[in-house]
């Protein structure tokens, strides 16, 4: 399984190839706009009650969401920010500040 910092390298690789590089962060944010809306777009037709038209293609949500990390990830890496350090931080804060939010399952 890869790492953050695999997928951070991997797309860091695949990037540096082109002469352009990155995007700016203000047009990797529209691009992440946009991929969020694809993605809301696609939940609505499988779990909510907007039904799809005859004209639409089948989109997959696992791809959707993969099409959306991909763009964090360059977006990440535009502004040079380790995702498994800001990650862990993260979860450090949801495991304190919230860790007695939600009713815990009984086994």
């Amino acid at each position: 399984m890869k790492s953050l910092a695999d997928m951070q390298h991997e797309v860091d690789q695949y990037i540096n190839q082109f002469k352009a590089g990155y995007f700016s962060p203000m047009e990797n944010m529209v691009r992440l706009t946009e991929e969020v809306g694809e993605l809301a777009r696609e939940i609505n037709h499988v779990y909510g009650p907007k039904q799809k038209k005859l004209s639409e293609q089948e989109k997959d949500i696992g791809m959707e969401l993969a099409d959306n990390l991909f763009v964090l990830i360059c977006l990440a890496n535009s502004m040079d920010i380790d995702l498994t350090d800001y990650f862990q931080r993260t979860m450090d804060k949801v495991n304190t500040r919230d860790k007695n939010r939600f009713e815990r399952r009984t086994e």
